[in-house]
């Protein structure tokens, strides 16, 4: 087992899955995944050489899939399915793909939407589960949103856990980010100190693509998908003026993975900035000198800036959200009014300035975010009729994978200002490396 990456059971699969796997004659069969079956979890070659001449192995992610024995009896399970925190595309997909893998394939027909998050866990809010059935969720993967309802900040443990045996739920899939693995660890923790046989499947959802570990999250493709729709906007609105200014603020709290790879996907975006790298407004290597020169120059400017940049140029209110997010200063709003302010009076401008975060958030997924949701619910399934939990399902180096709940909390995954990503998109602006002491580290070019 590998250290670090150890998933927990229940208990061994004593019941022989329902799944007609491995009954195909021939070399093109389908089968089952063996428990054994694991994939490295770091791809680099010195890592894995050192664990190598060190005589251990390289830690290791358990593969995900169907397994040929499960621990629940399907005739007799309840499961609870809850979405919490921000909407996001694609997470009815999710829920149709696990609602579809359960009743279908195992023949679980207790399946309980739990409503408006974990709210809907605590007997005191009062709300009534959903009966999910085939029936209900045939048609949601063309919704956006989420057709559970959805909530923000954490509810008692205790009395999530109470609700959970109350209404014989011992399956618990959870679909959400940081804050509500958070939650589901609690209530995991919760569980354990009972003694309680009651599973806990994480599904991560962050918009943002910044849960370690993992490729790609659900709903990033969408979000960049109509976030250079945007983009397309904003440049067609700054080329057709002089001295045009096209501004779009897109999501990002802590990493700017859809404003890198918005800006690459549409390729006429002239500066993008994203938390991790900081930026000066003042100053010959500052934001207004690249303006300056854009003027001089070219006429005209398009900006992609992540939600969470330059927050030390901006007014913040202090404190967190109900999910425990620090509130952010809009870096949109502060940046479309300096920017104005700096120029007034010396060079006529023209800035639009677009902010298209509630619609991206709302939007029913595209088709790739479609397939890859689907998977993401059978995986779950399969991780979860299998007895086992505290663990999520994700999507690492290509293969779908069952990962500890423990090695996502709390952890985020950054874009590398000196990897291959960020210097796409310098290469493709043209824009400094750094806005911000240019003369020592190099002006860059500006096109």
């Amino acid at each position: 087992m590998s250290e670090g990456f150890a998933i927990e059971r229940l208990g061994e699969g004593v019941i022989d899955s329902p799944f007609e796997l491995g009954t195909v004659p021939g070399d093109m069969m389908v089968d089952f995944v063996d428990d054994g079956a694991r994939i490295v979890a770091d791809l680099d070659i010195d890592t894995i050489a050192a664990h190598l001449r060190s005589g251990s192995l390289p830690p290791s992610l358990e593969i995900a899939g169907p397994r040929q024995r499960i621990f629940f009896d399907p005739t007799d399970l309840g499961v609870g399915i809850v979405t919490c925190g921000g909407i996001c595309p694609g997470l009815n997909t999710v829920i149709r793909g696990l609602v579809m893998t359960l009743w279908h394939g195992y023949g679980v027909r207790m399946i309980h939407g739990l409503r408006y998050g974990f709210a809907g866990l605590s007997a005191r809010e009062g709300h009534q589960p959903i009966a999910l059935t085939p029936e209900f969720v045939r048609d949601i993967h063309n919704l956006g949103g989420t057709v559970l309802g959805t909530s923000r900040g954490p509810q008692d443990p205790q009395e999530m856990v109470d609700t959970l045996e109350w209404r014989r739920i011992r399956l618990l899939f959870v679909i959400g980010g940081d804050g509500t693995f958070k939650g589901a660890q609690a209530i995991h923790r919760e569980v354990a100190r009972r003694g309680a046989s009651i599973a806990v499947v994480g599904i991560p959802k962050t918009i943002d693509n910044d849960i370690p570990l993992v490729d790609k999250t659900f709903g990033f493709d969408t979000a960049v998908g109509l976030a250079a729709g945007a983009i397309n906007a904003a440049y067609a609105e700054a080329q057709s003026t002089v001295n045009g200014i096209g501004l779009v603020k897109l999501m990002g709290r802590y990493a700017g993975f859809i404003a890198a790879n918005a800006a690459l996907a549409m390729r006429n975006v002239n500066l993008v900035l994203i938390p991790e790298v900081p930026f000066d407004l003042e100053g010959e290597g500052g934001l207004y000198a690249y303006l300056e020169s854009r003027f001089a120059h070219h006429k005209f400017t398009v900006i992609v800036v992540a939600e969470g940049a330059g927050q030390q140029h901006v007014a913040r209110a202090g404190g967190t959200d109900a999910s425990g997010n620090a509130l952010l200063g809009d870096i949109g709003q502060f940046l479309r009014d300096r920017i104005q302010e700096r120029f007034a009076g010396r060079v006529k401008l023209s800035l639009k300035y677009i902010d298209p975060s509630y619609i991206i958030r709302s939007a029913p997924p595209c088709s790739t975010d479609s397939i890859f949701c689907g998977q993401l619910g059978q995986a779950a399934a399969h991780a979860g009729m299998s007895g086992r939990t505290g663990m999520a399902v994700g999507h690492s180096h290509g293969r779908l994978t069952h990962i500890p709940l423990e090695r996502l909390v709390g952890h985020r995954r950054q874009v590398d200002p000196e990897g291959e990503l960020w210097r796409s998109v310098l290469e493709s602006t043209g824009q400094p490396a750094f806005l911000t002491n240019a003369a020592k580290r190099g002006a860059g070019v500006v096109r």
